[in-house]
């Protein structure tokens, strides 16, 4: 798959931006690892800009927003109703950060956090409706949540959107594969559940991780690295493809992954 057109089934990841405290840097240093065309937003979009790979979207990158939030990757979950999904929120035990509310004409956004604290963005979509290439080099490919609890957070998605999992890998470090609601066993899974062996490193929350694609990985990483990125992963051969994860240089953590053109 690559090209994405309308919008995206409820459940599906359908969009990733990065809040930075340096736009600027950052539309630099993803120009150069992945090839985006970085286009600036309209003026009330207060400094967030979308990112293009063959004239279509694929992320988006803006300034924080809030006083003490980290330098990081949101993923996006689709949802045709951001009001009813923020309702489910609380019920499944998770908490809302940032209320529904109109982005532009885009469409209508909420943030929220689930129970194991993993910070997660849902997205209702209005002229906008997510990413428009994917499964490719340089576009999003993959989110998976990586918590200290993956029996709650699977419950808590499987509320909001009646995800069911295939489980698989090592018994001492299961991967949960998730699945849309009715879907097939032949299906493609939409995201991953995964708790860590010897868990999250401490001081460090559950979180959501966005994977792009490489048709080099070694290289895509390489190249990050000289543009003042970190390898916190280094390039390793995975069951999905060659795959390591980086730090940005603004402290932001994203996934590389094989995706050959």
């Amino acid at each position: 798959m690559s090209e994405h057109d309308g919008r995206w089934t409820e459940g599906t990841p359908c969009w990733s931006d990065l809040g930075v405290p340096d736009v600027d840097a950052a539309r630099t240093f993803y120009t150069d690892v992945f090839g985006w065309h970085v286009e600036d937003g309209p003026a009330e979009a207060g400094g967030y800009v979308t990112a293009l790979l063959g004239g279509r979207p694929v992320a988006g990158i803006g300034p924080l927003t809030g006083e003490g939030q980290p330098p990081s990757w949101t993923a996006y979950l689709a949802t045709d109703d951001v009001y009813a999904i923020t309702a489910r929120v609380i019920t499944a035990g998770g908490s809302v950060l940032t209320p529904a509310f109109d982005v532009l004409d885009a469409g209508r956004m909420a943030i929220a956090a689930d129970p194991t604290g993993a910070v997660v963005g849902l997205w209702q979509a209005g002229a906008h409706d997510g990413s428009g290439r994917v499964n490719e080099p340089g576009a999003p490919c993959w989110a998976e949540v990586h918590t200290r609890d993956a029996e709650a957070a699977k419950a808590f998605y499987t509320a909001l959107f009646g995800w069911s999992y295939d489980v698989f890998g090592d018994p001492s470090e299961p991967y949960a594969s998730a699945k849309l609601p009715g879907a097939p066993a032949e299906a493609d899974p939409v995201a991953g559940v995964f708790a860590p062996p010897g868990g999250l490193p401490e001081g460090v929350p559950a979180y959501w991780l966005t994977w792009f694609g490489s048709d080099d990985t070694d290289g895509t990483v390489d190249l990050a690295v000289q543009r003042g990125g970190t390898a916190l992963m280094e390039p390793f051969d995975s069951p999905f493809g060659r795959s390591a994860i980086v730090l940005g240089p603004q402290g932001e953590v994203f996934g590389v992954v094989a995706m050959p053109a």
